[in-house]
C-alpha cells in the first residue's frame, strides 16, 4: 500500500541551513533579484556634536531680547545697619511705655506706622517747572521718589479741572521713616526761624500728629542757591495708638521737642 502521510515542509532554520534568496526578518523585499539592502546613514561623530553645542553657546542673543545680567564679582554687599532711632525705640521706648500705661500685651504698645509729607501747589498747572522743582526737592529730603497728586473733582471758582496736578506727596515707612524722623528732630527742627517748640494740640483725636512747615530751607539737603520758590509742606506722623495721650508720650520719648518741655536726649 502507498504511504498516505504527507511530508512536512522543511523549515528554513533547521541544521543551520538558510535560504539564500529569502528576505531577512524586519526588512521589506527589494525590487529586483538578489540586490542587497541599502546601508543606514552613519551616526554623527561625538566630536561634531560637541562642536555644534559650542557654536550654539557662542551665539549672540537675538535682537530685542536683553542679555542676561553678569554676576557681580566678589562677596555680596553687607546689609545696612538698622537706624539709630529704631534701636532706641526697641530698647528704651517700648519698655517705658508698657510700664507707664500698664500694657501687658506687646501689640498694644504704640508705634509709628508711617510718615506722610505733602506739598500743595495751587499754581502747578500754570507753572509746571515749579512742580518739578518741588518733586526734586522732596526726593532729596526723603530719599524716595514722590507721587504727583491730582485734583479729584473740578472746581470752577479755582479754575481747577479734574485730574490737574495740584502738588506732590511721599509716604515713608520702616527704615526710611526712622531715618527721616531722626534727621528732622536733630537737624531740621532747630533750624526753624523763631522756634519755641512744637505745639501739643495738633493731634487729630486718633493718635496722628501733623506739623506745618513754612519753608523747605530748614532741611540741609536743599541748596539755597538752586531754590526757585520757597514753599511749605505738611508732615503727618501716623501711629497705631488710637489715643492722643499715648501718641504724645510716644513722640515725647522719641525726642520731639514740644512746647514748654525739655526734649528727651536720644542715646
Amino acid at each position: 500500500m502507498a504511504d498516505t502521510t504527507e511530508k512536512e515542509p522543511k523549515q528554513a532554520g533547521q541544521a543551520g541551513q538558510t535560504d539564500p534568496g529569502a528576505t531577512p526578518q524586519g526588512q521589506e523585499p527589494q525590487a529586483g533579484t538578489g540586490a542587497p539592502p541599502p546601508e543606514a546613514p552613519a551616526a554623527p561623530k561625538p566630536k561634531q556634536k560637541e562642536k555644534q553645542k559650542e557654536k550654539q553657546k557662542g551665539k549672540k542673543p537675538a535682537e530685542g531680547k536683553p542679555a542676561a545680567p553678569a554676576e557681580p564679582e566678589g562677596p555680596p554687599p553687607e546689609p545696612a545697619p538698622p537706624p539709630r532711632l529704631h534701636d532706641y525705640y526697641e530698647q528704651r521706648v517700648r519698655p517705658k511705655l508698657a510700664q507707664q500705661f500698664g500694657l501687658t500685651n506687646p501689640h498694644e504698645i504704640p508705634k509709628l506706622v508711617k510718615i506722610v509729607l505733602n506739598v500743595g501747589m495751587g499754581d502747578a498747572s500754570k507753572n509746571p517747572k515749579a512742580l518739578e522743582a518741588a518733586v526734586a526737592e522732596l526726593a532729596a529730603i526723603t530719599g524716595q521718589q514722590p507721587v504727583v497728586t491730582r485734583a479729584k473733582k473740578a472746581i470752577a471758582n479755582f479754575n481747577l479741572r479734574e485730574g490737574m496736578p495740584v502738588g506732590c506727596s511721599v509716604t515713608l515707612r520702616a527704615a526710611r521713616m526712622f531715618e527721616f524722623l531722626d534727621r528732622f528732630i536733630t537737624i531740621a527742627v532747630p533750624r526753624m526761624r523763631d522756634f519755641r517748640g512744637l505745639p501739643t494740640d495738633s493731634f487729630d483725636g486718633r493718635g496722628n500728629y501733623t506739623i506745618g512747615i513754612k519753608e523747605q530751607m530748614i532741611f540741609p539737603e536743599i541748596d539755597y542757591d538752586k531754590v526757585e520758590k520757597i514753599h511749605g509742606m505738611d508732615i503727618t506722623l501716623v501711629t497705631n495708638a488710637g489715643r492722643d495721650d499715648t501718641a504724645l508720650a510716644l513722640l515725647r520719648e522719641l525726642g520731639m521737642p514740644f512746647r514748654g518741655e525739655a526734649p528727651v536726649a536720644v542715646a
